[in-house]
This record gives C-alpha cells, structure tokens and sequence, in this order.
C-alpha cells in the first residue's frame, strides 16, 4: 500500500488536469485574461479542487498518518511573510506568462511537448539555484571555530 496509494493519487491528479483543460497552456492563459477573452471554466475547476480538499483535509485531520502509513507534515507556521509572498508572486507571474503550473508542465511532458520540457528544465534550474542560495553553511568543527578566534 506505501507505493500504491501515491501512484493511484498522482494518477488520479494527472486525469484531473488532463480532463479539465489544465493541462493547454492557451485555456488557462484564457482563464488569466481578465480584460480580454475571460474564459470562467477554469473557475469551476479550481471551485471542485477546494470542494474535494476541504473534505479530504476534514477526513485526514482525523487520522495520525496517511494511507501509505506516512505521518502527515501539516506547516506550522500560519505567518505571511517576504518569502511567501515572493514565491507566491513569481509562481503566479510564471503561470501568467507561460500558462502552465509544475503538475500540468510534468504531465505534457507524457505529451512529449517540447515547450513543457523547456519549463520543466527551467523550473529544476530554478530549484537547484533556490537550493545553493540558500543552503546553510557547513558545520564547522569546534576546531575550527576556535582557531578562527
């Protein structure tokens, strides 16, 4: 069950997107045009993901650990602060711009679509410097502190 739960979420994740558009860059970029060709369906979409998550969330807060037996890991911290607000600003300004999303990119690179790849590599790229900026500084031995003074 600890791997079969996972591939059966994720699958059901992928259907999801696949089926409710998603997955095209041009209907969600649709959905984001306010003052142009506003396309509401995606609304729709978005207002059933909450739907299933508030009950999944309702049922899952009364549980000590998931179907794979895995505890769960809820965040602590309810604060909005500079790097929140950041990551949210350039997910969004991302999505803005190339009208995918990490689910939907990984799930058009089944499509083999090269521009979902461009984005995947770009969004790894993006990861990894995220990582090396802010990586903490190597434990240093008393040694060492000691000798620097």
């Amino acid at each position: 069950m600890s791997r079969i739960s996972p591939f059966l979420a994720g699958l059901l994740f992928g259907l999801g997107l696949c089926l409710s558009g998603m997955t095209d860059p041009q209907k969600v970029l649709g959905f984001l045009d306010l003052a142009g060709a506003w396309d509401p369906s995606l609304a729709l979409v978005m207002v059933g993901a909450i739907a299933v998550a508030f009950v999944v969330f309702r049922v899952a807060s009364g549980r000590a650990a998931s179907l794979s037996g895995h505890p769960f890991q809820l965040p602590a911290s309810k604060a909005i602060d500079a790097r929140l607000f950041s990551g949210s600003a350039l997910f969004g300004i991302g999505w803005g711009l190339v009208g995918l999303c990490p689910g939907p990119a990984i799930v058009n690179l089944g499509y083999l679509d090269g521009r979902a790849a461009l984005f995947v590599l770009a969004m790894a790229a993006g990861m990894a410097l995220r990582a090396a900026v802010t990586a903490p500084a190597p434990a240093r031995s008393v040694e060492a502190a000691l000798e620097d003074g």
